[in-house]
C-alpha cells in the first residue's frame, strides 16, 4: 500500500502529499525536532500549531531512558503524552550508534551502550527498537540502522552496510508482530528504511536496491551531515536519485541549513529534521529570507524593528530585536523561547514558499532568488 502521492515535480524537486493516521503531511516538509517530547526552549505541543509545524520528531534512545518507554505506553503514548496530535515520527536509536561511539559496542544481536546519563548498560538491537518505537506509539518507526562516521574505511562500511540490511529485515518482522497484537498503541505504525553506505557511489546504490525490495512505506538517506563536505553529500543525493522509489517519500536525516534544504529539494529530497533552528535559536541566532541574524550583537540594543519585517510568528507580531536582545544578554529563557518560536516559524514556512513555488512551476525561479540570501549572515 503507498502512503505517499506525487503531485508535481519540477527537474528532480518533488511536491507531494504524505497521508498517515495523524494526518496528512504535505511535502517538502520540516519536522521540529522533539529530542525528549518536547521542543527545546520552553515551547509545547499547543506552540507547533501557532508556527506551521506538521510533522513532531523524537528521539527513542533518550524516551527510553526517561521517563522510560514503558511509562509512556501506560500514559496513552507520545501523542497522549505531548499534547501533540499530529504525525510523530521517532528515530530508532541508530544515530546514537555514531553519536554515542566512545560509549558503545556493536554485535550482530545490537549494540550495548552506557548510558550518558548514569553509565548503566543498556542493549538495544533492532526488535528492542520496534518495542520502544511501538510503546511509544509514534505515526513513523525508523529502522535500527548504524550510522557512520565520514569518511569509514570501504570494507567497514561495506560490513556494516550488509548487517545494516540484516537489522532492517528483523525491525519488519518484529514491527509486524507488534502491529498484530490487539494492546499494541499504534498498530498502523508504519516502518521506514534506512539507506546507508558512507561516502562510497557503489555501496549506496546497491544498498538502495536491495531495501528497496521491502516495499516499505518511505525510505531515509542517513550517514550524511555527519562530517562529510556539503558537496559531496550532495553528490550522494544526485547518485541516489534514479534507484530512489519514485512512489515513497525521501526522508534526508539530520539536515540542515535554509540552503542545504533548498540544495537537496532540487536534488529530490522530500522531508527533513534538524536541531540547527532551535539550536541556534538559543544561541541568538535568528533564520530570516535575508540572512541570519545575531541578536547578541551590539547594534541591535535600540533596534525597534521585529526579527524579520513582515514576519507573521508570534514573536515578530509582538516584540522588538531590542527587547529580545536584552533578555538574551540578561540570560532570560523567554528570549530563548521567542527565538525558537521564530525560527521554527521560519523553518515550516520556508517550505511552504518551496511547496508554493512547486505548485507554481516556478521552483528554479525560486531556488535563484534565494539560495544565496538565505545563507548570508547579516
Amino acid at each position: 500500500m503507498s502512503f505517499y502521492k506525487l503531485l508535481k515535480q519540477e527537474g528532480s524537486a518533488r511536491r507531494g502529499i504524505y497521508k498517515t493516521p495523524h494526518g496528512v503531511i504535505q511535502m517538502p516538509a520540516f519536522m521540529n525536532v522533539a529530542t525528549a517530547g518536547a521542543i527545546k526552549g520552553g515551547v509545547s505541543a499547543l506552540d507547533l500549531k501557532e508556527v506551521h509545524c506538521q510533522v513532531q520528531l523524537c528521539n527513542t534512545y533518550h524516551l527510553h531512558l526517561r521517563p522510560g518507554d514503558e511509562q509512556v505506553y501506560q500514559l496513552g503514548g507520545l501523542h497522549k503524552f505531548t499534547q501533540w496530535d499530529g504525525p510523530i515520527l521517532t528515530d530508532s536509536g541508530g544515530f546514537q550508534v555514531f553519536s554515542l561511539a566512545k560509549l558503545r559496542d556493536i554485535t550482530e544481536a545490537g549494540v550495548t551502550f552506557a548510558s550518558h546519563i548514569d553509565g548503566h548498560k543498556i542493549f538495544m538491537g533492532p526488535e528492542e527498537s520496534m518495542r520502544i518505537q511501538s510503546h511509544l506509539g509514534s505515526t513513523i518507526a525508523m529502522a535500527f540502522d548504524e550510522c557512520m562516521q565520514n569518511p569509514a574505511e570501504y570494507d567497514y562500511a561495506k560490513h556494516s552496510v550488509a548487517r545494516t540490511t540484516r537489522w532492517l529485515y528483523r525491525c519488519k518482522a518484529e514491527m509486524d508482530r507488534l502491529n498484530s497484537l490487539p494492546e499494541t498503541l499504534n498498530r498502523q505504525q508504519q516502518l521506514w528504511g534506512i539507506n546507508q553506505g558512507s561516502i562510497y557511489d557503489d555501496l549506496r546504490v546497491e544498498h538502495m536496491k536491495q531495501i528497496a525490495e521491502l516495499d516499505l512505506p518511505g525510505y531515509a538517506i542517513g550517514g550524511l551531515a555527519v562530517g562529510e563536505s556539503t558537496e559531496l553529500m550532495y553528490h550522494v543525493l544526485e547518485v541516489l536519485n534514479p534507484y530512489l522509489p519514485k512512489e515513497k517519500p525521501r526522508y534526508l536525516m539530520g539536515v540542515g541549513t535554509p540552503a542545504n534544504i533548498l540544495e537537496c529539494v532540487r536534488r529530490g529530497v522530500d522531508i527533513f529534521d534538524c536541531v540547527m533552528p532551535t539550536r541556534n535559536a538559543r544561541h541568538g541566532h535568528a533564520f530570516t529570507m535575508e540572512g541570519i541574524r545575531n541578536l547578541i550583537n551590539a547594534k541591535y540594543e535600540l533596534d525597534q524593528r521585529p526579527l524579520e519585517e513582515g514576519c507573521q510568528c508570534p514573536t515578530c507580531q509582538h516584540f522588538t530585536r531590542a527587547y529580545i536582545h536584552h533578555l538574551l544578554k540578561s540570560g532570560e529563557m523567554l528570549g530563548m523561547r521567542l527565538m525558537v518560536l521564530h525560527n521554527l516559524y521560519f523553518y515550516n514556512t520556508f517550505l511552504e514558499k518551496i511547496r508554493t513555488a512547486l505548485d507554481q512551476g516556478r521552483f528554479e525561479t525560486f531556488y535563484r532568488e534565494n539560495i544565496e540570501a538565505v545563507g548570508r549572515r547579516i
